[in-house]
């Protein structure tokens, strides 16, 4: 990795200072596999947390609000909730344990349903967006916190519940920021109401303790951000690994991101064989929530890929920015979850020292479009005035509510915000304002179910897999699915063949197609064709008239929408800001005149990332006020 030869290349805390002292201590969520038949019994009472289990539960007891603070690793996720069960506390309705990512709602719903030696489901259960594991029996429920802002709309006093339990509040996630201000509304309503009272708690992490370095056959964990800088990290390592003396022993270079196909993620988790070292590079998605045995290095590059709004120019980009202090520390803390271990930081003291300290809060940073309209959905009657925990700035709330208005789901008089009927039906769907509004328009253009499998496609991670070292076999499988009308036409066609073959694995790897996100699509679709149904819609397939779905799109997409100028360059219709089109869209050589995109990644340039072609005059048909004075005259 290339470094400053002006100063080290690793800042490494030295040990036994007040600050990155750490004592051994056990693991939590993931056991290693030589310790599986240690009863689980054994392995609750070693957490650190047990020692601490009659001092918490007489405080849980009394307290209706508790901020709950220990190390990573003390096995708070766990067993906070099971305490709770254990003593009654919860017994009247069901715990709930929020968590900002569906894997982590997911794995710690599995591992607590083992501790409980119960079927998954029953006592213990998850529900996340798009999949809901519960029964009538279910009173530990961990969730996503988007899952439970969308039950508060059905139940702003979130009756079902008797304990809600916020984990991982320190990410700031806009749905943890929301939830924060929904459950205070809903602890206030139920004392108000005389109801049984509904106890709040945040667990925070708070202490990252770093200690001497292990021997060398222990594993590393590298932070970087994103795929491509992964992949050519690892080709590098194994390069280099191979031309290594002896010595030094072999090693295994696994990728960790979110596109890669179920099986090659679980790798992280496999021990790497004896004598080997296991080199994992990650994106974010190690810093929280998932433990990897025998982590005993961290290598911190300080930077990560986070979305970014400018309320100015209405458009949310994704772009590479300095972690916080708080994340910093977060990942430091991955090594040494059962042991001692040591991070090496990629960035001077002084760089480290000017980082700000807490992550920004989402809230504060996205398009809070979806945002208003589940709060109006809620029957908040001030939405400028939500006790949010961090309060967006005032031009953000206003950008959200002006887009709402654009896509005709609020009704504004003065200051006063209502939603239109167009905008209640957007807020049945678990979607972004404008793919909702897509789906409701798609009857007008009889592609509905078109229209339902593009939407359903863009909710899930990404369902092509491109792995580097087969890029020409990987484009010659693609090439009879690439159609010149862009990126959502090219995924139908995609998820049709995929039909046709029903959801055949071998073909699947074939093509280069991640078969689980695929088969999600379905689950996806599934569930939103059954809202459309609630909502008696009429829904068609338009066939091979592939206009319609474009024509469509551009009717919901029309915000995120860029013209082609005279000197081949493309900019961004709304805000005239220069765009480009990314190199992994069907449409990177072409140049056509008109397009809409789903997302910006800001690189070395502002590139726009799943295209469709475009007429203009769909687009002034979508919103012909606000194209008149954004569209570009032409010559007669």
């Amino acid at each position: 990795m290339p470094h400053n030869p002006d100063h080290p290349p690793a800042k490494k805390f030295k040990p036994g200072s007040p600050f990155f002292r750490l004592d051994k201590k056990p693991g939590m969520l993931l056991p290693r596999k030589e310790n599986v038949s240690v009863p689980i019994d054994v392995q609750r009472k070693n957490l650190p947390i047990y020692q601490a289990k009659s001092q918490l539960i007489n405080q849980l007891r009394q307290l209706h609000n508790a901020v709950l603070i220990g190390e990573t690793g003390s096995g708070k996720t766990t067993q906070i909730p099971q305490y709770l069960y254990e003593a009654g506390i919860a017994r009247q309705g069901i715990v709930a344990v929020t968590q900002p990512r569906r894997v982590a709602a997911i794995s710690l719903a599995t591992r607590v349903a083992e501790e409980k030696r119960t079927q998954l489901g029953k006592l213990v259960g998850y529900t996340v967006r798009f999949e809901d594991v519960t029964s009538s029996e279910t009173k530990l429920k961990f969730m996503t916190d988007g899952m439970l802002l969308r039950e508060a709309i059905g139940d702003p006093l979130l009756l079902r519940y008797t304990v809600v339990v916020l984990d991982e509040a320190h990410e700031r996630t806009v749905h943890t920021d929301v939830l924060f201000g929904v459950v205070k509304a809903a602890q206030r309503k139920r004392r108000e109401q005389n109801k049984v009272p509904l106890k709040l708690q945040a667990a925070l992490v708070s202490v990252f303790q770093i200690h001497q370095e292990a021997p060398a056959s222990h594993d590393i964990l590298v932070f970087m951000t994103g795929q491509e800088e992964i992949e050519a990290l690892a080709r590098t390592c194994r390069d280099i690994a191979k031309h290594l003396p002896d010595s030094c022993g072999p090693m295994t270079v696994i990728p960790l991101y979110a596109s890669l196909p179920p099986a090659q993620q679980l790798r992280v988790f496999q021990p790497a064989p004896k004598g080997c070292r296991k080199v994992i590079l990650s994106t974010n998605i190690a810093e929280t929530s998932i433990t990897i045995s025998g982590i005993k290095y961290v290598i911190d590059t300080g930077m990560v890929k986070a979305k970014r709004f400018n309320p100015e120019s209405g458009l949310e980009v994704l772009a590479v920015q300095r972690v916080s202090k708080a994340q910093a520390w977060q990942r430091a803390g991955r090594a040494g979850r059962e042991d001692s271990g040591s991070v090496y930081r990629l960035y001077t003291e002084d760089e480290f020292d000017n980082l700000i300290p807490m992550t920004v809060p989402e809230i504060q940073r996205c398009n809070l479009a979806s945002v208003m309209l589940q709060l109006l959905a809620l029957g908040i009657p001030d939405v400028m005035n939500f006790d949010f925990m961090s309060k967006p700035s005032p031009e953000a709330m206003r950008s959200a509510v002006e887009q709402l208005d654009l896509l005709g789901a609020v009704g504004r008089k003065g200051e006063q915000v209502t939603l239109t009927p167009l905008g209640k039906k957007m807020a049945s769907f678990p979607l972004e304002p404008r793919y909702a509004k897509t789906i409701l328009l798609s009857p007008d253009f009889q592609c509905s179910e078109e229209v339902l499998t593009i939407v359903s496609l863009l909710s899930v991670d990404s369902v092509l897999y491109n792995p580097p070292a087969r890029r020409e076999e990987c484009l010659a499988a693609r090439k009879k699915f690439t159609t010149s009308e862009g990126d959502h036409l090219t995924l139908l066609n995609i998820y049709r063949a995929f039909k046709k073959v029903n959801a055949n694995k071998e073909w699947c790897r074939e093509n280069f197609v991640n078969s689980r996100n695929m088969s999600m699509v379905g689950e996806v679709r599934a569930q939103l064709r059954e809202i459309c149904l609630k909502l008696s819609m009429k829904l068609e397939s338009c066939g091979s008239d592939t206009g319609s779905v474009r024509r469509c799109l551009a009717h919901g997409l029309f915000v995120n929408a860029a013209e082609l100028q005279p000197d081949g360059s493309y900019t961004a219709l709304d805000t005239h800001q220069p765009v480009a089109i990314h190199p992994s869209s069907v449409l990177f050589q072409a140049k056509p005149a008109y397009v809409v995109f789903n997302e910006l990644l800001h690189t070395s340039k502002c590139y726009m990332r799943d295209l469709c072609l475009v007429d203009a005059d769909w687009l002034v048909e979508a919103a012909p006020e606000y194209f008149r004075r954004k569209l570009r005259p032409t010559k007669s």
